[in-house]
């Protein structure tokens, strides 16, 4: 499926259902809207899936992982190697998010779009576009074709997935020096200086932050991307990660499969995505405010209010897979809790 043809199947959310699930909230023996953000994204679910009977019981995380080719900078405290070491990890269920998600009943695809040597190991989705994307200091990240190619291989991912069975896909990532490529893509599609954007990433010196600063600096400048063509942006600037979770959130809007955003590194593919087409961000789904400073500005700029604060920046989906209980018990109140009919007590009303 081509990019044109994938966004011109993304529509917005069905409100029938979300009134439908809002009327069975507000049904419920308790005060009206007093569950908060645990009612607004059931009745958002109910909207993107076309059903008010929700269920989110088989959900998985992606984890994209690529290597980065401005690592050349200076710009990370660990070195490329780490990328496949990890990306084996998620394989061998030893990584922090595979922890994780056992806890949360949630299944880990990790997801090889361009580490820069071969990794193996049982579970591993391979799609590799390259090893590891050009130093974007230097010159274009990728060519706009393997940006293509990216985005179109998530959304691919994304509706397997839904012809699988899931009902919920999470966003993770892993691949250092992304949280460079990050902090530029998030610079120019907010319209913000990159000191502005740009945090410590996984424990950077000051020292080293005033680099990854300048690389961006550099890039930017000697790149030019677009700001009004979010595939030009991660062309130039971005990672293979980014592209591929941008293709995931514009794949799971097509076929009606709600999407999380797990932190930074997702929320600013997620911002790519919704500057593709505007209405993905009726499918997407917050979880966290991540301590890297754009988090909030991404946040703000989907228009979305993610509804755990825990100053986590660890990626690999880490931070959405820590909201699914948030969202299990909210669940579990909506499908399991008594009516004020069937307790035979005087409904709530809205009051002015």
């Amino acid at each position: 499926m081509t990019l044109n043809e994938l966004t011109s199947q993304i529509k917005p959310l069905d409100m029938r259902y979300c009134e439908a699930a809002k009327r069975r909230w507000d049904s419920i023996a308790k005060p009206l809207n007093s569950l908060g953000a645990m009612e607004q994204i059931i009745c958002k679910i109910a909207g993107i899936t076309g059903s008010a009977d929700v269920d989110i019981s088989r959900r998985c995380v992606t984890v994209f992982c690529a290597d980065n080719g401005v690592v050349e900078e200076g710009v990370t405290q660990t070195g490329s190697e780490v990328t496949a070491v990890v990306t084996e990890n998620f394989t061998k269920g030893k990584a922090s998010v595979n922890a994780m998600a056992r806890a949360a009943h949630c299944e880990v695809i990790p997801v090889d779009i361009g580490v820069e040597r071969d990794v193996h190991g049982d579970g591993l989705l391979i799609h590799k576009i390259s090893r590891g994307t050009q130093n974007m200091v230097r010159g274009p990240a990728m060519t706009r074709d393997q940006a293509i190619e990216a985005i179109e291989f998530g959304a691919s991912l994304a509706k397997s997935l839904k012809e699988q069975g899931f009902q919920l896909i999470l966003t993770g990532e892993m691949g250092i020096g992304n949280t460079t490529t990050s902090s530029a893509v998030a610079s120019v599609l907010l319209g913000k200086a990159p000191a502005e954007v740009t945090g410590r990433g996984a424990g950077l010196s000051r020292e080293g932050l005033m680099r990854k600063i300048a690389a961006i600096e550099a890039a930017i400048a000697k790149n030019k991307p677009d700001p009004a063509d979010a595939v030009d942006v991660l062309a130039k600037i971005g990672g293979y990660d980014l592209a591929g979770l941008c293709g995931i959130f514009l794949g799971g809007a097509a076929v009606r499969l709600p999407v999380m955003i797990d932190g930074f590194i997702s929320a600013t593919a997620a911002l790519a995505a919704s500057r593709i087409c505007p209405a993905v961000t009726d499918s997407l789904l917050p979880s966290h405010c991540s301590k890297e400073p754009a988090s909030a500005m991404l946040m703000q700029a989907l228009g979305l209010r993610p509804f755990l604060y825990a100053d986590m920046c660890l990626g690999e989906g880490t931070g959405a897979v820590a909201s699914l209980p948030f969202l299990d018990m909210g669940l579990a109140v909506y499908r399991e809790m008594s009516t004020f009919e069937e307790i035979k007590v005087e409904q709530y009303q809205p009051l002015n």
